[in-house]
């Protein structure tokens, strides 16, 4: 007589629920506080909790945060607030998981940032702006930059960590690099008889950064192609600074975190602008958004003064995630609570931030430009490899592709096509 096993069934709904149960009891607690003082009034942020990344689950939830500092103007600032997060989220494909949509934002962003740009040229409005631009899901932070803004990390583990890159040209030597070999020019301004004076700017334009969104009228190798890091936090959290150059000209990183420890966010950022106005004066707009990513079971007031860190464990809490994918991991082992680094890269090369070797086979979608989303019919898109200086990686019918009017904008970038008529705007 052979006894049969009884198998209960859990309904997909009920196993669906769990999850979201779990996924909610890991998620952090997000707090923000902001603090500005105005000289010229082209400072924006955008400040956005409780995102859904599935429509009407309540659950799936992400923060976005946004600094926009405006030059020549404030319409970039303006545009890029309203429109930078929508257009990256439209180069995200709709059926993903959330660590596939995670590990899409990287990308995701260079379409996004590089749209952007392209849309607000086409208004021939001559102004710019930095962006420095944090999506947090989870405790995975990934931010993305042009400019001179600047995203500073201290984990609850000890240390300060840059998420963001400096464009200045000042401070850059590869972007200098850059621009000179794609043919532009870096130098100081020139009063006449030999004398220069002031930042190292590119020129034609005098745009004293390398990366910007806008600025229509200083060249295309003034770039819209982001750095993106992302890091994912421990269970202990910790605080985000983001602030314009106005802070960042007068306090040092070190300086901005100590001055606000163990102060609620808004106290936080009130105190960094402060200090900032305190050493330079109020030369120019001075924003600073503060953000505590906390765990849920933790008031959300105030973040422990960071540990101090040993010689060694430093460098073992901030390591780069291993390549091997974690379905070889065995189930038994335990990732350790630390602080990995996901993601890292800068090149300013649309063929290198969007090539195919990304894990993600279906990010760009076969008849739709990687950049602007628009829909393309066959035969009409120009691979993102087309003219590339390595052919041997990849081949010119690879995806994926561009239309067009992108693939022009991607040659102007790379200075293997002139640019319109420009004109000095002086701009900084």
């Amino acid at each position: 007589m052979s006894t049969r096993s009884k198998h209960h069934t859990v309904p997909l709904s009920v196993l669906l629920k769990r999850e979201l149960e779990n996924e909610r009891i890991e998620r952090p607690e997000i707090v923000h506080g902001q603090a500005s003082q105005s000289k010229k009034g082209e400072d924006f942020t955008l400040l956005k909790t409780e995102c859904q990344r599935v429509v009407g689950d309540g659950i799936s939830t992400y923060s976005v945060f946004g600094l926009f500092d405006g030059h020549n103007g404030s319409a970039a600032a303006i545009y890029s607030k309203e429109n930078l997060l929508n257009n990256v989220l439209g180069a995200i494909p709709s059926d993903l998981n959330r660590d596939e949509w995670v590990a899409a934002l990287p990308r995701a962003l260079v379409a996004g940032f590089v749209k952007t740009d392209k849309d607000f040229q086409e208004q021939a409005q001559r102004s710019g702006t930095t962006a420095t631009f944090v999506i947090i899901e989870g405790w995975v932070i990934t931010v993305a930059s042009v400019g001179d803004s600047r995203c500073i990390l201290e984990p609850a583990e000890g240390g300060i960590y840059y998420l963001s890159a400096d464009h200045r040209l000042d401070c850059n030597e590869e972007e200098r690099e850059r621009i000179t070999s794609s043919g532009g020019e870096v130098g100081r301004l020139n009063t006449g008889g030999g004398a220069e004076i002031g930042p190292l700017r590119c020129w034609p334009g005098g745009l004293c950064l390398s990366r910007s969104i806008g600025d229509m009228d200083v060249g295309e190798f003034v770039v819209p192609v982001p750095y993106v890091k992302q890091v994912k936090l421990s269970t202990a959290g910790g605080r985000l600074i983001i602030s314009s150059d106005g802070v960042w000209d007068a306090l040092t990183a070190e300086t901005a975190f100590d001055c606000c420890r163990e102060m609620p966010v808004d106290a936080a950022a009130a105190q960094i602008v402060k200090e900032a106005l305190q050493a330079k004066g109020l030369r120019d707009d001075t924003t600073c958004i503060v953000i505590d990513i906390l765990p849920q079971e933790k008031p959300a007031s105030l973040l422990p003064a960071p540990k101090k860190l040993g010689k060694g464990v430093f460098k073992s809490m901030f390591r780069r995630k291993s390549s091997e994918s974690s379905s070889h991991v065995d189930k038994e082992y335990i990732e350790p609570d630390v602080m990995e680094e996901l993601f890292e890269e800068g090149s300013a090369m649309l063929s290198e931030r969007l090539d195919t070797k990304y894990p993600l086979c279906n990010m760009f979608r076969l008849f739709t430009c990687a950049v602007c989303q628009v829909e393309m019919k066959p035969g009409e898109g120009v691979s993102i490899h087309y003219g590339s200086s390595n052919p041997g990686r990849m081949r010119p019918w690879d995806g994926p592709f561009l239309c067009l009017s992108c693939q022009e904008k991607k040659e102007a970038m790379e200075g293997k096509r002139l640019s319109g008529d420009r004109h000095n705007s002086g701009s900084d």
